[in-house]
This record gives C-alpha cells, sequence and structure tokens, in this order.
C-alpha cells in the first residue's frame, strides 16, 4: 500500500575539482580548491540546499521538505573548512534562509567524510554505510570511479544519481542496470539536457521528420580546463567520455524509436594538452570526434551517420564556457540549436562580453532575496531524481516506471555508455568497433 511521501538523506559524493577522487567541486559545491569556480555549474549543493529550505516554515520545522540530512564525501577531509567558509559566502551570503554555518545542527549544515582532516579514498563507504536504505547518493566525481561507488551504494539499498557518463565500459553499465533492478532503486544519470525546453521540444519535432539522416554535435570548453582537470584528465578518462557523453544521449535520446547504432568510428587531435603550460600526461587527446553508424528500426534501406565532436581546447574568453550546438537532419526536414548563444549577453568592463544562460541555472536571488533558479533544467534534473526516489520509497511507483517514461534511467541511457566505450576502444585500437544486441544487452564487437 502507498504511502505518504517522506523527506530524504542524501550524500553528495565529490567535493573539489583538484584532487583524483574529489572531482565534482565544480558541479557540487562551486569549489575548485584554489577558489570559487568560474563555471556555471554549480549545480548539486545549491539545489539541495534550497530543497531542504523549502520544507521550512516560521512555525513548524521541515514539514513540508523533499530532502532531509545532507552529507559531503571527499578524500581529503583538511578541505571542508575551505568548503565550508565558500558555501557560507556564495550560497548563504548570497541567498536568504538558506542558512549554512550552524554546525551544531545537522539540518543547518552538512554531514562531511572522511571526518578530522583525514585522507581516505574509500570514505564514500563509511559514508554510504551511515546511511539507510531508501536514501538517496549523487556521484560527481572522476569518470572511473562512478561504477565502484554507484554498485556499492546499489546493493546497500541506495538510489543513485550518476553524473555523465554513468560508467566508462558498457559491461559495467550493465552490472548496475541488473543491481538496481535486484534492489528494487531507482538509479539515474543526470543527463540534466533532457529537460532543457529547446531540446525536448526538439525531440517532439524529430518524430514528425521521417527517418533519420544525419546529426552534428559540438561541444567544446576552453583551456583553462586542462588546469582544473589535471589530476585526471588524460589519466582516467578523455574528453569524449567527459563532453561528448550529453550529445551522444541526446541523440540516441531522439532516435529512441527510429534508428538505432551499429557503429563507432572515433578520431583524435593531440599536441596542445602535452604541451606547456598544461603538461598533461602523455597521450592525453585535445579533441576526439566519433562518427557513429545508425541503421533504421523500420526500413532496412535507411541508414544514418551521427558526428559529436568534443574539445578542452577550445580559446579563452569566448564569452561561454561551453560552446555547444548541433544539427538533425530528417528525410523530411532538419533542425539546428545554438544552446551557447541564445539571444542573450551581458557585457562588463572588466569581464567582456559573456552569453549567459539563465535556463540552466538562474543564480540572480528573486525579489525577496531567496534562491530564484527552481525552474531551470540543472535544478530540475536533480528534483526529478528525489521524487523518484522518495515516489519508491513511498510504494507509489516501481523504478521501472520511469523507463518508460523518457527519464534518463540507467536502462534509458545504456546506448550513450555503449557508444562513448566503442569510441575509447576504436582510439585505441584503431579499428571501428561494432555494436549489437545479445541476449536482451548490448555488446560491443
Amino acid at each position: 500500500m502507498a504511502t505518504e511521501q517522506k523527506k530524504i538523506n542524501v550524500l553528495m559524493c565529490g567535493t573539489v575539482s583538484r584532487n583524483d577522487f574529489d572531482l565534482g567541486g565544480e558541479y557540487t559545491t562551486g569549489w575548485t580548491g584554489s577558489g570559487a569556480s568560474t563555471s556555471d555549474k554549480k549545480v548539486v549543493a545549491l539545489t539541495l540546499f534550497d530543497l531542504r529550505r523549502l520544507g521550512k516554515c516560521y512555525y513548524v520545522l521541515r514539514r513540508f521538505g523533499k530532502v532531509d540530512v545532507l552529507g559531503m564525501v571527499g578524500v581529503n577531509g583538511g578541505k571542508f573548512p575551505a568548503i565550508r567558509q565558500h558555501l557560507d559566502k556564495n550560497i548563504g551570503g548570497v541567498y536568504k534562509d538558506m542558512d549554512l554555518n550552524c554546525d551544531t545542527d545537522i539540518y543547518s549544515s552538512f554531514q562531511e567524510y572522511p571526518k578530522e582532516g583525514k585522507v581516505d579514498p574509500e570514505a564514500y563507504k563509511a559514508a554510504i554505510d551511515e546511511l539507510t536504505p531508501g536514501d538517496a547518493v549523487i556521484i560527481f566525481t572522476p569518470d572511473s570511479t562512478h561504477f565502484p561507488i554507484a554498485l556499492y551504494a546499489i546493493e546497500r539499498g541506495m538510489h543513485v544519481l550518476i553524473t555523465k557518463p554513468a560508467t566508462q565500459k558498457l559491461e559495467h553499465h550493465n552490472i548496475l542496470i541488473e543491481a538496481a533492478e535486484k534492489k528494487g532503486v531507482a538509479c539515474w544519470v543526470e543527463h540534466h539536457k533532457r529537460y532543457d525546453p529547446t531540446y525536448s521540444d526538439a525531440k517532439a519535432r524529430v518524430a514528425t521528420l521521417g527517418e533519420f539522416n544525419f546529426f552534428n554535435a559540438w561541444m567544446a570548453q576552453p583551456k583553462s580546463q586542462l588546469d582544473t582537470f589535471k589530476a585526471w584528465a588524460g589519466k582516467d578518462s578523455d574528453i569524449s567520455y567527459y563532453l561528448s557523453s550529453h550529445h551522444v544521449d541526446i541523440c540516441t535520446w531522439i532516435l529512441q524509436d527510429i534508428a538505432v547504432p551499429t557503429r563507432v568510428v572515433a578520431s583524435a587531435a593531440a599536441g596542445i594538452a602535452v604541451s606547456k603550460p598544461y603538461e598533461c600526461v602523455e597521450g592525453t587527446e585535445d579533441t576526439i570526434t566519433l562518427m557513429i553508424d545508425f541503421q533504421s528500426v523500420k526500413s532496412p534501406n535507411h541508414k544514418g551517420t551521427a558526428i559529436s565532436t568534443s574539445s578542452w581546447t577550445a580559446p579563452l574568453k569566448s564569452g561561454v564556457h561551453t560552446s555547444q550546438h548541433w544539427y538533425y537532419m530528417g528525410e523530411k526536414g532538419d533542425i539546428h540549436i545554438d544552446q551557447a548563444h541564445r539571444g542573450y549577453d551581458v557585457t562588463h568592463d572588466e569581464t567582456g562580453k559573456a552569453w549567459v544562460n539563465p535556463f540552466y541555472m538562474k543564480y540572480s536571488p528573486s525579489a525577496t532575496g531567496h534562491f530564484d533558479g527552481q525552474r531551470g533544467y540543472g535544478y530540475i534534473s536533480i528534483e526529478k531524481f528525489i521524487d523518484a526516489a522518495r515516489s519508491v520509497n513511498a510504494g507509489q511507483a516501481q523504478p521501472s516506471d520511469f523507463d518508460g517514461q523518457e527519464y534518463p534511467t540507467i536502462q534509458n541511457t545504456v546506448l550513450t555508455t555503449a557508444i562513448l566505450h566503442a569510441g575509447r576502444i576504436s582510439l585505441d585500437e584503431k579499428r571501428p568497433v561494432g555494436l549489437k544486441q545479445e541476449g536482451g544487452k548490448w555488446v560491443l564487437e
């Protein structure tokens, strides 16, 4: 029998951006280890603090909230004093009623792991062990750590939201699908672009354009990212996993009932990342291009090609943190989306011109001084996961219910991982890589 939805405890994995396992500061806390992030990706903690704030009232504390106790886990506990100071200044000092600084009240702050300034690469295990089945774990750590953290959490009955890519290997993705199904928990991937109203509208229009013919996506970030991500760039992951995961997912999502991938060939440019001043490890690619062959699911005569290119060696001071656009051509028409330039630019004497995107996350306060970004698709992507987890806990839904609603569940995102993994193999082994279904699972050839 369904019960009333209760608030949910949430653990955030990943605290700063300059330590191997702590990556996530740019997205979780907005802290990079050397200062506040200059990107627009400061989303996870801000969203959760706000979801908790919305549950407070003056007379009955925390009566209607969606989230309850919050926790953060990284590797180096010694960084938490600076993180707390950063959050107090950039969230508590900017938005009314956020209440971040009261260390004696666990409901107004957050629990930290590891404790007492310790360094522990497996602190996430102790943090997860303190949770209760039905709680949630949000993972924003280096790509190579997603799988072990997610599996550990799922096996202990936690709902899990993983930043993209879900995993680096297709076999690991399939294991998470099976583990989540076995434990009856929601496991989603934070593909926030599915919630962008422009993208979701484009998906609906693609359905009217007949057979698929061509898709071309570009996504790039400035060379300064090589410094931010130097601890893992080229060692634990590459730019295709990091950036192409966005538009590869959009491509497979909009082609969900139209065409399926059959082959991937990858090519890469190099030379900037390994040179001064960045000096990333030998072999780090600058720009990676994936060419993906698609076969129509209805017509044996129709085939399509998708190209997804990603780079972290774009020019500095280009006015956007992420340059991104894509083009789709179908049998009966085409669509072009430029997400970086939406007709809204701001010029400042000190920073120059910038194309801003409040549709992702609106950081300017409301007229009352409160956080006002609840309509942004970055916020919505986290809130939707929290809503799903709470509805499963209340017996109002099964995790599999969301597979049929086009949410980025672990089941619905398997082709994204398959294509990215195939691209990595293609680069390493200098060959095309085939994709096919075998025994109900997607496998690589």
